[in-house]
């Protein structure tokens, strides 16, 4: 594990940003972004746009180790490169931004009022892959639906059981269990889900270390348990589905959790703009993250 890596996801202020859109959620990322899958064939045209999206957004000047601590990337992007250099390499020795890997696999069909992982098939191989490219922690994601005591407590059990796993391989686990913000039952989701977490945590090994990417709370500084503990590096959140403004208002008022978001972040970038209007409308997004994420 990087060392001087570990020292800025613990210590520096800033937030992640979240760039791991997979096979399933390009096609929306990239129409967010105007370009319609009418202008592309197959997956490898779309990859390689989404690509070339991700390219401008990263090597863009605003996008500095001054505002974001991390940065979450997609195998693909991981594979390829910017400016000449594998895209973890750039991130961390050119703009000082930890580079993370998506992990998952995908979700199961909804059973007990959640998503569950897909069973990781290739993440031995993966994270091998993932050390070579200097990556330092990952990312999974499953979803809570609905306030089912048996469906969340094995979700839960489930993304710590591949986190101690990848925390063995000499990475630090984000895990996301997300709760779904449209759930008619969000606040009682919340409260099952940390009861599980801190069960979990009370397993851990003092030098297994993880970080959790959450929803945002119903309730400010619901999770300063798990913000506190040892075991814990850092607590992000993710936007859900809310807009950037409802999000930041949301994260202003959870002390000492950071912003890991992606629709929230690139939701006013277009292909068409000029580099100068591109990086206004990311100075104002990375700006206003910013804020939310120190306050």
């Amino acid at each position: 594990m990087n060392k001087k890596q570990f020292e800025v996801m613990k210590n520096e202020d800033g937030f992640i940003a979240a760039l791991d859109q997979s096979g399933g959620s390009t096609p929306g990322a990239l129409e967010g972004y105007g370009i319609p899958e009418s202008e592309y064939e197959n997956r490898d045209e779309m990859f390689e746009l989404i690509h070339q999206m991700r390219t401008r957004v990263i090597t863009s000047p605003v996008f500095s180790s001054g505002y974001i601590i991390g940065a979450i990337l997609f195998k693909h992007t991981m594979r390829n490169k910017m400016e000449g250099k594998y895209t973890a390499d750039y991130l961390w020795e050119d703009k000082g931004i930890v580079p993370i890997l998506k992990v998952d696999e995908g979700k199961e069909e909804i059973k007990n009022g959640v998503q569950l992982m897909k069973k990781m098939t290739e993440l031995d191989d993966l994270l091998k892959e993932a050390e070579k490219h200097n990556v330092f922690a990952t990312k999974m994601r499953s979803v809570i639906h609905e306030a089912n005591q048996a469906g969340i407590k094995e979700i839960v059990a489930q993304q710590f059981e591949y986190g101690k796993k990848i925390a063995a391989a000499g990475f630090v686990p984000i895990l996301e269990p997300e709760i779904n913000i449209h759930s008619e039952d969000k606040a009682e989701c919340e409260k099952i889900m940390k009861e599980e977490i801190i069960k979990n945590l009370a397993e851990l090994d003092d030098d297994e270390i993880i970080m959790f990417k959450l929803t945002l709370p119903e309730e400010a500084d619901f999770y300063q348990e798990l913000i506190e503990d040892p075991n814990v590096l850092r607590v992000a959140a993710l936007s859900g589905g809310y807009s950037r403004d409802e999000a930041t208002t949301k994260l202003a008022n959870n002390n000492k959790m950071i912003a890991s978001f992606s629709r929230a972040l690139l939701q006013d970038l277009h292909v068409e703009q000029t580099d100068e209007q591109f990086n206004i409308a990311m100075k104002d997004a990375v700006m206003e993250i910013y804020q939310a994420s120190i306050t």
